[in-house]
């Protein structure tokens, strides 16, 4: 099973969205708030945990904001509302912002790299169906 068969199966399916926009950027923001999770996790284990403070504290904000995003998708209304909008909207912004973060310690930590390029997918897929609503 997987989204697309759950917005498919739904009475009201997209209200008119592209589902397969709609389907990545639920998987996309449900992946990355895993992943933030993880590495602020990770990032907590290191010997330089100071040093990363702030990376956790951005990898927390991504993750809640991500986690937000990918339930509020999984609702179907059959209607976009401002809210998603700034919900997208916001996603991309906590999703672009750990990236960076992330990326700054891509070359020392493994998770660091892997968060930054879950966050870049998320980031992508929030801007394509923001695009899509118009």
């Amino acid at each position: 099973m997987s989204t697309i068969d759950m917005i498919t199966s739904h009475p009201h399916p997209t209200g008119g969205l592209p589902v397969e926009l709609l389907a990545e950027a639920i998987d996309a923001a449900a992946a990355c708030a895993t992943i933030c999770t993880a590495c602020a996790d990770a990032c907590l284990a290191e010997e330089s945990v100071a040093e990363m403070r702030d990376c956790i504290r951005t990898d927390l904000d991504c993750a809640d904001v991500c986690a937000a995003t990918a339930s509020v998708l999984s609702r179907r209304t059959g209607t976009v509302s401002g809210a998603v909008k700034a919900l997208l909207t916001a996603c991309r912004a906590a999703c672009a912002t750990c990236a960076d973060d992330c990326g700054d310690h891509a070359d020392m930590h493994a998770h660091c790299a892997i968060c930054a390029e879950a966050c870049r997918r998320c980031e992508k897929a929030c801007a394509e169906l923001l695009s899509a609503i118009g």
